[in-house]
């Protein structure tokens, strides 16, 4: 018994120091990648996220939408626009700075707080939609973030989760400037392989790991194994080659 509750205290401690790790890196990036986020708003593939999401949301009328991770406010001012109330949380405050700023200029509406994805500070049933992408693959616990998303869903709730199997891929330095990863200092590509390997996520294939969690949670799950021919229409953007997955799972 004691030999169990050391090796939890053990993982605990672990995970916090592995979320301080990607706070801080996300924090650096945060610039940057605000930078990317709004030239992919500004081009088709916000065009085509935003009738993406509304087919997959079909919704009549305004939704509470959590959007977790929400970065630099990508999918906040996307649904903003589309007239639903957002909360866009992110673990690094400079990511929020921008995404408040980023909303503002799009002349949207959304609430922004500082929160971690896998301890929500929401009662239960609170939103109608949950929504997160390219978040997964960077969490020390994505089960605990799942069941989190889980307990906040209204009943008949749904999730959106976007994400790719980035556990097999190495990250490397890019010249090119239309790649969305140019520009970055090879320290820090570094620093983003290394986290990537300690988490425990880059061990499962993905998505059928994920939709296999969510339906032992009791949710019913749909799965787009790559959305990205519909959503990365942007001749002028060089995106990751792995397919993008859409999972859509109902509370």
């Amino acid at each position: 018994m004691k030999n169990n509750v050391q090796q939890k205290v053990s993982a605990y401690e672990q995970d916090l120091a592995l979320n301080d790790l990607i706070e801080a890196y996300w924090d650096e990036r945060s610039g940057d990648f605000s930078r990317l986020r709004l030239k992919e708003l500004a081009g088709p593939c916000a065009v085509a996220w935003r009738g993406y999401l509304e087919e997959k949301l079909a919704a009549a009328g305004s939704l509470k939408i959590l959007d977790v991770g929400t970065g630099a406010g990508f999918f906040a001012i996307i649904l903003g626009s589309l007239g639903h109330q957002v909360t866009g949380i992110d673990m690094s405050g400079d990511m929020l700075h921008q995404a408040k700023q980023n909303v503002l200029a799009a002349g949207c509406r959304a609430e922004f707080r500082k929160m971690n994805a896998q301890a929500l500070d929401f009662v239960d049933d609170t939103f109608d939609v949950v929504i997160s992408r390219n978040l997964t693959w960077t969490l020390p616990d994505a089960m605990q973030a799942y069941r989190e998303w889980r307990r906040v869903l209204k009943p008949g709730g749904r999730l959106l989760n976007f994400d790719s199997d980035y556990g097999l891929m190495t990250f490397s330095r890019k010249e090119d400037q239309a790649d969305v990863h140019a520009n970055i200092r090879q320290e820090l590509v570094t620093e983003c392989n290394e986290i990537k390997d300690e988490l425990r996520i880059s061990t499962h294939r993905r998505p059928a790991w994920d939709a296999q969690f969510l339906r032992s949670l009791g949710m019913q799950v749909t799965v787009e194994e790559d959305i990205a021919p519909k959503v990365r229409v942007d001749a002028a953007m060089k995106f990751d080659t792995l397919p993008l997955f859409g999972l859509i799972a109902s509370k």
